[in-house]
């Protein structure tokens, strides 16, 4: 049990204060699904940059530049892979053809093991289920929903997925584990978590006046995709 979060700001309207904020409040929420370890993903400078450490997400003091409006995040409880060994846990880094690509898992693969002997994925120093799901994605050299259904139809057991693009889109594959995402249309904002329930207490903490909200629905079996004006495919 681990937990997705993050926030999409295309309408630039918080400070770089108000989402260091929200991402402390957010992470420190999600410590009730794991505390061995924590991680972000963010654009800064036209670069992808991933910082995470085993450690809960209280301990972590995120300082996210002034540049970065999307942020991806996941907080862990290990299940395979020691999160002492920093390179076990999310978002894990990969690369397709459009350049490089940050994603985050929250559930359990059960057959990444043989998806490895059977489709011949490269060996890796890296232990965790989730790095599969990155593995598929790289076979197939591209990031957009065809490859993203590939890599989900593959996958057996329980899971959500967030991936971040190089080009600063944010996708969700909505798998049988629960993803909770809410839309901010004042000043254009996406908030997300694992559970409805962190997200709501989370916000009760805030201090940062973002208008009224509305939940987004996202079921089992899609996909969806936020491009950096917002819009939702």
């Amino acid at each position: 049990m681990c937990c997705l979060f993050g926030l999409i700001d295309y309408g630039h309207s918080l400070s770089k204060g108000e989402r260091n904020r929200i991402l402390t409040i957010l992470s420190t929420a999600c410590e009730v699904r794991g505390t061995d370890a924590a991680g972000i993903a963010y654009h800064s400078r036209g670069q992808l940059h991933i910082y995470k450490r085993p450690r809960p997400a209280h301990a972590m003091h995120w300082r996210i530049p002034g540049d970065a409006w999307v942020v991806m995040g996941h907080t862990r409880m290990t299940t395979q892979g020691s999160e002492k060994r920093n390179y076990n846990n999310h978002p894990f880094l990969g690369r397709v053809k459009e350049g490089p690509f940050a994603l985050a898992h929250n559930g359990v693969i059960q057959n990444d093991r043989s998806l490895r002997k059977k489709l011949r994925l490269p060996r890796t120093r890296i232990e965790t289920d989730s790095y599969v799901a990155v593995q598929l994605l790289e076979r197939e050299g591209a990031l957009n929903f065809d490859s993203l259904r590939y890599m989900a139809e593959l996958l057996e057991g329980s899971f959500t997925i967030t991936v971040l693009g190089d080009d600063g889109s944010f996708y969700i594959v909505k798998g049988d584990n629960p993803f909770c995402l809410y839309f901010f249309p004042d000043c254009g904002l996406y908030l997300y978590a694992s559970t409805e329930e962190i997200l709501r207490q989370a916000l009760r903490k805030l201090q940062v006046p973002l208008g009224k909200s509305r939940k987004v629905p996202v079921q089992c079996g899609e996909i969806l995709r936020i491009n950096q004006t917002g819009r939702l495919d």
